[in-house]
């Protein structure tokens, strides 16, 4: 069985995105996240804010596509056919 690569992409990406964007929420909202500023080293000009949701959204999706994709390349290219 092959794996579709744009749609493992698009799963990972979408769920990814929705994750930061929710839990950047969550802890503006609710405080707390110290650890939440970390992602301010790989994702350039986030901030725990509105704005830093947003754009912490298209960085997850962007960086769960990837991930995404080449999981699937990796899957299909070593998976066996039966």
């Amino acid at each position: 069985m092959k794996l579709s690569k744009r749609a493992l992409g698009l799963a990972m990406g979408i769920v990814w995105g929705l994750t930061v964007f929710v839990a950047t929420l969550w802890v503006s909202a609710w405080g707390g996240g110290e650890h939440f500023v970390l992602l301010q080293q790989f994702y350039f000009g986030y901030s725990i804010s509105f704005l830093g949701a947003v754009l912490g959204l298209v960085y997850g999706f962007i960086n769960g596509f990837i991930w995404g994709w080449l999981f699937g390349w990796f899957y299909n290219a070593f998976a066996r056919e039966e």
